[in-house]
């Protein structure tokens, strides 16, 4: 296995930037998502990892070798696609011995790794059909089976499963991440979907317009996202954004004045920032509750439009009082929640509020580490 390194990587198609200096790290068998909208650019720093795209600036080291004048053959990698792009007339062990023949390896060594991979994957069953008898997760199988074989240094992944259904997408997760836990593999893995970064990665790299916003563990992002495009693109229902302006700080705690008039305590270090100033209001929906009236001292008040049951939880839509769009607050099943058209107060405990400026850059959370 290998480490790969990124340095001021640029990229530009037809004049248009679309990678803007990546500078990142990958320590040797580590798992790293690169995640991020559509058109972030994810995709393509992958290929110039693989050599299929040439980076317009910047240096790619694996294994401390650096391989921008290498080949894609001698790159020590092997990629995985959303396309499964498996030969129909081949059997599964043919498909994923194919390159190793093209290679020139003895026929005992090719089946010996065919074997082994198909043992990881559990696919041994299937190594005599062709792909026509697979269902679409058992293809995906067999094409990481492929990568596999190859044994390289560097695994490379591009949304792999986007075209599965959400029950194999799931069942696929946790056979990467076991697949990740008994080779020891480097693996660069590209997605959109949030869900799979925070569930996949040991480190997730966020991306937006070529360049990246935060690079670090899932439970980091999640709690201490360095500004609101990362509090915003991870996490289910979405992160609540409420705008307001600084009314004061208490110790560790700024107050925050709502359009409704309402003032918040959030637990964040504003001394940076005038009082006056606009900030944003980040609330997770796992951490707002709701009241019932308009009892409760600093609270939100607001109308329920909206209740959406799940199974494993209740999301409640609220539109608050003098606040563009809606907030949404999850419960769990077993929770009582309120209905459709009831008034209501949503609060939160001061701890788990986030707080932005201007800019979108995040205040530091009080009391929390570094």
């Amino acid at each position: 296995m290998a480490s790969v390194r990124l340095q001021g990587i640029t990229k530009q198609f037809d004049g248009n930037p679309v990678l803007k200096g990546i500078d990142l790290d990958i320590a040797d068998g580590e798992f790293v998502v690169l995640v991020g909208p559509s058109g972030c650019g994810k995709s393509t720093l992958l290929r110039i990892v693989a050599g299929l795209e040439d980076a317009g600036q910047g240096s790619v080291e694996i294994g401390g070798r650096e391989c921008r004048d290498v080949e894609p053959a001698k790159r020590g990698i092997a990629m995985v696609f959303q396309s499964y792009a498996l030969y129909p007339h081949m059997t599964v062990a043919e498909n994923m011995g194919f390159a190793l023949k093209l290679a020139g390896q003895p026929r005992a060594e090719v089946q010996a790794r065919v074997a082994r991979a198909a043992a990881i994957l559990q696919i041994g069953h299937l190594l005599e059909r062709r792909p026509k008898a697979l269902s679409g997760g058992q293809r995906q199988r067999v094409a990481i089976g492929r990568a596999i074989v190859r044994q390289p240094d560097v695994f490379l992944f591009d949304e792999p499963l986007s075209n599965l259904d959400a029950a194999l997408r799931g069942q696929t997760r946790v056979e990467l991440a076991r697949l990740h836990r008994e080779l020891g593999a480097t693996m660069i893995y590209v997605t959109h979907d949030q869900v799979e970064a925070m569930t996949l990665g040991q480190r997730i790299v966020v991306l937006n317009g070529g360049r990246i916003e935060q690079a670090g563990t899932p439970l980091e992002l999640y709690e201490r996202p360095v500004n609101q495009f990362v509090a915003g693109f991870l996490g289910s229902p979405r992160m609540n954004f409420l705008p307001g302006a600084l009314a004061g700080e208490e110790g560790s705690a700024a107050h925050v004045r709502l359009p409704s008039g309402a003032v918040l305590r959030v637990a964040a270090d504003v001394t940076r920032a005038a009082p006056g100033a606009p900030v944003t209001l980040g609330v997770r929906p796992e951490h707002l509750r709701v009241h019932d009236g308009v009892g409760v001292e600093g609270g939100i008040p607001g109308t329920v439009v909206l209740v959406e049951f799940l199974g494993d939880a209740t999301i409640v839509h609220v539109q608050a009082d003098d606040v563009p769009g809606m907030i949404a607050v999850k419960y769990r099943a077993d929770e009582a929640a309120p209905e459709q058209d009831d008034r209501v107060l949503l609060a939160f405990d001061h701890a788990h509020g986030h707080l932005f400026d201007a800019d979108g850059a995040a205040f530091p959370r009080a009391g929390l580490p570094a």
